[in-house]
């Protein structure tokens, strides 16, 4: 497997970076130790951290997870309470917070959902990331669940065994809604970033769907 290195943007600018998820903690579990590793090599980078369905604690979490989690990095903070399960029937709504970000924010990265995610909230926000943000990366995400709708993907992010240990912690600590989520523990996260680092080659990994990648030599 041939390793790419992404180095900054070639025009000399530091990363943009927008990160979408549809609940409270989706961009943390399927995209949190790459976040993490992207800041370490560019501190400078700016992301813009938006979350669709989070009221009430959910809300609470999330903004302490972004906040912790991207530090001087964090741009923007965009918080909405959408019910839980029903975004698209909050299709336009949803749509027209994505184009505004976008009128505002040039990304060179988005992080969202999967489109192949068998869960209709990440579908919907992973199918308007494409129309919104159509000049950057966009990498799909996964998210263990119930569906098995495991992601075939086509792009791997080799994790540091220290950043997992970070993301669990960061997890468990900021989530604390979910401890009582069969799923929701540091077995099911750990064993996929296992699962995807075999894959590629190394212990420990995130994987992503890039449909879209452009080469240069």
């Amino acid at each position: 497997m041939l390793a790419l290195t992404a180095g900054p943007p070639a025009d000399g600018r530091a990363y943009s970076v927008v990160a979408l998820g549809a609940h409270a903690d989706d961009v943390e579990i399927g995209a949190a130790a790459t976040i993490m590793q992207l800041l370490a090599a560019h501190p400078e980078a700016t992301v813009h951290w938006v979350v669709f369905s989070g009221e009430g604690e959910r809300g609470s979490e999330a903004e302490e997870s972004a906040r912790e989690l991207l530090g001087s990095s964090l741009g923007s903070l965009h918080l909405h309470e959408v019910r839980d399960g029903f975004l698209p029937r909050e299709w336009s709504g949803v749509k027209e917070v994505l184009l505004q970000i976008a009128r505002q924010v040039t990304p060179d990265i988005v992080f969202a959902p999967a489109l192949a995610d068998a869960h209709q909230d990440h579908r919907v926000l992973g199918e308007l990331a494409w129309q919104a943000f159509r000049g950057a990366l966009i990498l799909g995400y996964e998210i263990p669940k119930w569906e098995a709708d495991r992601l075939s993907p086509s792009l791997y992010v080799p994790i540091l065994e220290e950043t997992v240990g970070a993301k669990l912690d960061h997890l468990k600590r900021h989530f604390r809604s979910q401890q009582d989520r069969a799923w929701f523990d540091d077995e099911t996260f750990r064993a996929t970033l296992r699962l995807r680092g075999v894959e590629c080659g190394t212990r420990y990994a995130e994987a992503f769907d890039a449909r879209k990648v452009m080469l240069t030599f």
